[in-house]
């Protein structure tokens, strides 16, 4: 494959594909068979892996950071995926959302969808290396349905290295310099291209566990050479490598909660609502359970030392403390506090307990939509966020809170050193940015990336001087 040759088609293209593709069944049937049908075709079942190594392929290698997540460069991705695979891949899409460029089925919004999209294989090229057969699909949840019913084909990327393993024995534990599984995502909502970064290495100087990330061009043939999809962020996964490089081991139960009961209020508890990523198959939900009694227990207002001992035995309530200092300084809508998802809980064999992991933040780093991201002091958190309000509510832990509230402006998100951060990765990733085209592209002109740049500047002081107020109110 030329993985040199940039082949970027006008927006016009997209628009007359995309009507070939939705054209009704009535219009014409061969149409409809590609509409309707979403099977995924398996071919050349007989290839030899000739790039194959151990360090580069091999499920023997240590995770290679240092390649895969360089803070320091752009770096390049390529899929390739069949004509026929990438059609079932667009059904599907179809299947779930709608039509493409419409506004959900019949124009009522976004859908409640729980189901994801469908894995296709698809050879990844990197650093003139192929990776063979990987499984790909797109993710997400409202942004990868925004996106799509806003006509815009840049959505986000699921890579599973050996996903499709029992169909080519040749690619079995196939990984990428360490790595089974990786995200790719659009930068959805975000002209500056930073904010899921950005966040992330926030996070991460705080000393916090959470996602290593890095920015790539992404750049996909699905039978007519390779187009400029445009620039992403890979973010590692949390149910990867994570949990076996940031703990002591990957042994404890990691949850993804999500919708009910992931605000932790009162009897709302359902294993639905904490989705295992780790140990499926033990229905076992008592570390989540004990939670929830410690952290209702009528002892937090007749006997707060006790309580305070009850939820530290099942908590890690420092690690909790710190992530929300930070998640507040930085400001971030899209998680617990408003939006009952963004987060993962594991527990970690080195203590038992449950330790809060932060994910996704490409809402991160703004005043935030809906409500609008939460106050320092919390006076505008709802009643439903006992995680939250029960904490603060306690001397002891209002303490904790304030003084990584304090430690958070004074170190990893200080001002100024936010403000070389954004000069440093605006300059890194701004040819790749503005490259992007119409119908691949969250910009409406080349000035949005630099604006939002500047908006970010501006945030970071806005927020030393919010930090201010509430320390010395």
């Amino acid at each position: 494959m030329n993985t040199t040759n940039l082949k970027i088609k006008p927006f016009i293209y997209l628009l007359f594909f995309t009507s070939l593709f939705l054209v009704s069944c009535s219009d014409d049937d061969k149409t409809s068979e590609i509409i309707t049908d979403t099977e995924v075709e398996l071919d050349d079942l007989d290839f030899e892996p000739t790039d194959w190594t151990t360090e580069t392929h091999s499920n023997d290698a240590e995770p290679n950071f240092d390649e895969v997540f360089d803070d320091s460069q752009v770096k390049r991705l390529d899929f390739v995926i069949s004509e026929n695979n990438w059609n079932a891949m667009l059904a599907d899409m179809t299947n779930l959302y709608g039509s493409f460029g419409v506004n959900g089925h019949g124009g009522n919004g976004l859908s409640d969808i729980d189901e994801d999209p469908i894995f296709v294989p698809g050879d990844v090229f990197y650093n003139g290396k192929q990776w063979y057969k990987v499984g790909l699909r797109f993710k997400g949840n409202s942004s990868l349905q925004t996106s799509w019913q806003q006509g815009i084909l840049k959505l986000a990327f699921k890579l599973d290295f050996d996903e499709f393993e029992d169909d080519y024995p040749q690619i079995k534990n196939q990984r990428f310099y360490g790595f089974k599984k990786l995200s790719l995502k659009n930068n959805y909502n975000d002209q500056s291209f930073l904010r899921e970064k950005v966040a992330a290495d926030v996070f991460k100087n705080a000393g916090l566990a959470v996602s290593h990330t890095a920015f790539y061009t992404l750049y996909v043939d699905h039978g007519d050479g390779p187009e400029y999809f445009g620039l992403y962020t890979l973010v590692e996964e949390v149910d990867d490598t994570l949990i076996d490089t940031q703990f002591s081991s990957d042994d404890g139960n990691l949850y993804k909660p999500e919708d009910y009961g992931a605000s932790f209020a009162e009897g709302t508890f359902n294993e639905e609502g904490f989705d295992k990523k780790t140990n499926e198959d033990e229905a076992d939900w008592s570390d989540i359970q004990a939670l929830f009694s410690a952290l209702h227990a009528d002892t937090r207002t007749t006997d707060p030392t006790a309580w305070r001992a009850g939820l530290d035995a099942v908590l890690d309530t420092d690690v909790f403390l710190h992530y929300l200092a930070v998640n507040t300084v930085i400001q971030n809508w899209d998680t617990y506090g408003i939006m009952p998802h963004n987060y993962y809980l594991y527990n970690n064999p080195d203590n038992n307990l449950l330790t809060w992991i932060p994910w996704d933040h490409n809402e991160a780093l703004e005043s935030g939509k809906m409500q609008g991201a939460l106050n320092l002091d919390f006076s505008n958190l709802s009643e439903d966020w006992p995680l939250i309000s029960y904490l603060y509510a306690d001397e002891v832990y209002k303490a904790k809170y304030d003084n990584y509230v304090e430690e958070t402006i004074n170190g990893p998100f200080n001002p100024t050193t936010m403000q070389s951060t954004y000069d440093s990765y605006a300059s890194l990733i701004e040819s790749s940015a503005v490259a992007e085209v119409p119908g691949y592209t969250f910009l409406n002109t080349s000035n949005d990336f630099q604006r939002a740049i500047s908006t970010l500047k501006s945030h970071a002081t806005s927020r030393a001087n919010a930090v201010s107020n509430y320390l010395n109110n």
